[in-house]
């Protein structure tokens, strides 16, 4: 297994309602656990992600919902539509609904179709599929 430079660990009220909702709803895998921590280690394609239940260890200040107040974490997926369509059909609504962003680099126009959806914490994640324009 490859592990990214930079992989977020978030932390969660209940590990288990997290783990379902970013294997059931989302579309993540699991890579690895650490019951005895309550800990997850995901992955969906080439993102990786953390989660372990509260443990006191972490915490820099109180945590109130929504966790992650100030961030979000961009995902980059391929195809963006069917995991709208997955979250609605598990009675997710999403936190902003499909939208597009488009944006010039070195004269090539993309456009980038997203949507954000909060996970059962508050932390708001952001679903995206680039293409190039012509």
């Amino acid at each position: 297994m490859r592990f990214n430079k930079l992989i977020p660990e978030l932390s969660v009220t209940d590990i288990d309602v997290s783990k379902q909702f970013y294997t059931d709803v989302l579309g993540f895998s699991v890579e690895y656990t650490r019951e005895e921590d309550k800990f997850v280690f995901l992955s969906r394609g080439e993102a990786q992600i953390m989660i372990e239940q509260i443990n006191g260890h972490w915490e820099t200040g109180k945590l109130e919902y929504p966790f992650g107040r100030g961030i979000n974490f961009q995902i980059e997926i391929d195809n963006l539509d069917d995991l709208v369509s997955r979250a609605k059909s598990k009675g997710i609504t999403p936190f902003k609904d499909t939208f597009v962003s488009r944006y010039k680099s070195d004269g090539i126009t993309y456009a980038e179709k997203e949507v954000l959806i909060q996970d059962p914490d508050g932390y708001l994640l952001r679903f995206s599929e680039t293409q190039q324009e012509q």
